[in-house]
């Protein structure tokens, strides 16, 4: 199989939906109280869109394998969501590939920092932010599923 290609796409797209459906559906599993924030709203969208922000999608050979999400938080600050990879892909590096064009992005767009946040319940994401030299901060929002939170100064 090809290796994904990572590309811009609408985050109201059939793909966008695709891969939230299926991030959305694995975390509903792993979450004992349930995962269910429901479809992007317009205002959403529009946070997600060039030039505030960003959604990439991995693609290869017609079928979808990843996705990740960059909002604006405040002029010199992005935040990173809901990184997903397919569990074909997983151990392969596409994950570290995502971050790696969402934080592209986001120097593109003019941030300077990152942050995101994610469950106690997704010990290997916690371990993955840690290897890519993501920092622990204190709680910066009112996500009721967050417990870890990161920031990462961009170069």
């Amino acid at each position: 199989m090809t290796s994904p290609e990572i590309q811009r796409a609408d985050p109201a797209s059939a793909d966008a939906e695709h891969c939230l459906a299926a991030y959305v559906e694995e975390l509903n599993r792993l979450f004992p109280e349930g995962f269910a924030p429901g479809p992007l709203t317009q205002a959403e969208c529009d946070a997600l869109r060039p030039p505030r922000g960003a959604f990439l999608i991995a693609r290869a050979d017609g079928a979808l394998f990843g996705c990740v999400a960059l909002r604006p938080l405040d002029a010199d600050t992005g935040e990173v969501k809901r990184l997903w990879v397919a569990p074909s892909w997983r151990r392969a590096g596409l994950a570290s590939r995502l971050m790696a064009a969402v934080e592209t992005e986001a120097r593109a767009l003019g941030r300077r920092r990152l942050r995101l946040d994610t469950s106690r319940h997704l010990a290997e994401a916690v371990a993955f932010y840690h290897r890519l030299g993501w920092a622990p901060v204190a709680r910066y929002n009112d996500n009721p599923h967050a417990h870890h939170f990161f920031e990462k100064v961009l170069a």
